[in-house]
């Protein structure tokens, strides 16, 4: 079932497929020789969808805010459709009579919320294929009880690559595992992490390697590195060029749950600060043989794991000097500066400058650090927070970088970002030349 798994969900025939039979489905929905359905079921239907989205958005957007940024109109429209068809499907199915009448309308039915599940993916390509949005395990998963342990020959130097031969039996790609991460210091509850070991790890001798640690976005969950991110691809498309060199990833949670928002401080919403710049640092060290000098490690996120890269770079530079700031805000934020401050900070405005990265490089100077901005070309929200942050960091004495990609706030920006900069990443953390 490999082909099938790896059928694109962006691009190629299935999505057309997809369309055309959920316009048919949606043609059966709304014509039908009754008139009691035309003039009563489907209006009663539609009218009820209409109701059933528009309180979610109320709910989402205005009670619960769950997320900083609001959802955009047309996320909400494709939702409403959806629920429309699965409405519509009682009263089709009446006016249609018979098990024949019946089947034809839930498979139309079916059928259209494929098609806006679909529309809603292509806005953020979360899942690029057919295996990803099934949650199919990649065939290099691996458990972490199978990982080599720590072996007695080493090879280190900077650059890395200018030292390392590849050896004989080596494997062609590396391997994605996962674990669970000791929240010892902060306390925090924290989903496994999701851990990318290149081929070069698996050899004896071995390489001592550089560190990236990734965060996905919220709401998100660290598989989404995997899925939309495609981190393994990348990463071993660029081992494949560098005789098994890539960076050690560790995604790690910096939310909690796919859908709370703790800022990425210490805070009564969860102390996720002291988890990324101790507990996540300290657990590499002891579990994963790696190079341990953090002049070589760096953090990436996206979203959310972008404004918490660099509040990571700006409050621990020792732990993390090189960071990979995907689409992040211009400040960690439930929304606004006044509900951030009083939910997370007690109202206390004075602590939430102190950890604010936009603050801090406005009054300190980094001259150690490094990074870059990316986003979607198309991000109109949050472009202009990317150029901001640009410009306060290179002020602060930074070595930083902005790029544009083409796009929106979606995993195409995310992935390609990582792609494009991983070379430059390499370079800043002694891997390569």
């Amino acid at each position: 079932m490999d082909w099938f798994d790896s059928l694109s969900l962006i691009d190629g025939p299935l999505p057309v497929i997809v369309v055309v039979a959920g316009v048919l489905g949606g043609v059966w929905l709304l014509v039908s020789r009754s008139r009691r359905y035309m003039t009563r079921g489907l209006p009663i239907a539609a009218t009820a969808a209409v109701v059933v989205t528009v309180i979610g958005y109320l709910i989402v957007e205005k009670v619960w805010r769950p997320l900083p940024d609001p959802i955009e109109t047309s996320i909400y429209v494709w939702i409403g459709v959806g629920i429309a068809s699965l409405f519509a499907v009682i009263p089709r199915s009446v006016a249609a009579h018979g098990v024949v009448g019946t089947l034809a309308s839930v498979v139309a039915a079916v059928l259209v919320v494929a098609v806006s599940a679909l529309n809603i993916n292509l806005k953020f390509e979360a899942y690029p294929t057919v295996g990803t949005a099934l949650g199919v395990e990649p065939a290099s998963r691996i458990q972490f009880s199978d990982v080599p342990g720590a072996v007695s020959r080493t090879v280190t130097g900077t650059p890395l690559d200018s030292v390392w031969t590849s050896p004989a039996g080596m494997p062609s790609a590396g391997r994605i595992t996962s674990a669970a991460i000791p929240a010892t210091a902060s306390n925090f509850s924290a989903r496994d992490a999701q851990i990318y070991l290149p081929p070069a790890y698996f050899s004896d001798p071995r390489p001592l390697l550089p560190v990236l640690v990734l965060l996905a976005g919220q709401p998100g969950d660290p598989e989404d590195w995997l899925n939309g991110g495609k981190l393994a691809e990348t990463m071993d498309n660029f081992a494949r060029d560098h005789a098994g060199l890539a960076p050690v990833v560790v995604v790690a949670d910096g939310t909690g749950s796919p859908i709370d928002n703790p800022l990425c401080v210490d805070s009564p919403l969860g102390n996720v600060d002291t988890y990324l710049s101790r507990d996540v640092p300290d657990w590499i060290d002891s579990a994963l043989q790696v190079d341990r000098n953090r002049a070589h490690w760096a953090i990436g996120g996206l979203s959310y794991g972008g404004t918490c890269s660099i509040q990571m770079a700006t409050n621990h530079p020792d732990v993390y000097p090189t960071f990979l700031d995907l689409s992040g805000q211009r400040e960690p934020t439930l929304g606004d500066r006044d509900r951030t401050v009083q939910q997370a900070f007690g109202g206390n405005s004075a602590a939430f400058t102190a950890i604010n990265p936009l603050d801090l490089l406005k009054s300190r100077q980094y001259p150690d650090s490094a990074g870059i901005f990316v986003v979607g070309s198309d991000d109109n929200d949050y472009k202009p927070g990317q150029q901001e942050m640009y410009d306060v960091a290179k002020a602060a004495g930074m070595d930083v970088q902005y790029v544009e990609v083409p796009g929106g706030h979606s995993f195409a920006v995310w992935s390609e970002g990582l792609r494009r900069e991983l070379p430059w990443l390499a370079t800043r953390t002694g891997l390569i030349s």
